[in-house]
């Protein structure tokens, strides 16, 4: 019974993965900054190295869990159902941008790691992932092939976003919240081309370009 009652490794592996993120940006997302961070949270550096085995991808998951996290408690369903579906998105892609400022190196480091080929897989199961919990919180119901588009034009937009976020030094990111709001804009055009498309309207979209734009279109 006494095991029951210890938190669980996923558990842990939430409660060090901030501080993990903060010693990442000196150490890179190693074992090093895990050591940091069970100092820092006072818990036994072995069983910190044991709950982050897996290495570099399983740091940098629980991390952006995290944020998955503290997003859906400051802006629940109910909270965002008054406003208009763009406004929501841009509430929820601005929220995690705030969640991870002052870790633009941590990031930085774990794009590379997320991009080397044997994480690609991994890389965009979890961009769909952050993209369904946005589009749940924004109260999404759809279905069949609204439910794939959306949850993949979002997670475009959002690394597009972070991609500009990253290296933005204006004054309180406004450059990053001018490109957020453009890109928002072109998600709400492809969904009203696609509404059009399913009503039986001639007129013709491409989900592919409209993915290459969001995610490469200028700044």
């Amino acid at each position: 019974m006494a095991e029951a009652a210890d938190p669980s490794l996923e558990a842990l592996r939430l409660r060090l993965a901030p501080g993990i993120a903060a010693a990442a940006a000196f150490d890179g997302w190693s074992m090093p900054a895990v050591d940091a961070a069970a100092q820092a949270a006072g818990v036994d550096r072995e069983l910190a190295r044991f709950a982050f085995r897996e290495g570099a991808m399983a740091m940098i998951a629980a991390w952006i869990d995290t944020v998955d996290s503290a997003m859906a408690a400051a802006l629940p369903r109910e909270k965002l159902a008054g406003l208009p579906i763009r406004e929501r998105i841009r509430q929820l892609v601005w929220f995690r941008l705030t969640a991870i400022a002052g870790r633009e190196e941590a990031l930085r480091r774990a794009q590379a790691i997320m991009a080397m080929p044997q994480n690609v897989a991994a890389t965009l199961s979890r961009g769909w992932s952050s993209a369904d919990k946005m589009w749940r919180l924004a109260g999404d119901v759809a279905v069949d092939l609204n439910h794939y588009t959306k949850r993949a034009t979002l997670a475009a937009l959002y690394t597009s976003v972070l991609a500009v976020w990253i290296d933005d030094a204006s004054a309180g990111k406004a450059d990053t919240a001018a490109f957020l709001d453009r890109r928002i804009e072109d998600v709400m055009r492809f969904e009203k081309a696609k509404g059009r498309l399913l009503a039986g309207n001639d007129e013709h979209f491409s989900l592919v370009r409209l993915l290459g734009r969001l995610r490469y279109s200028g700044r």
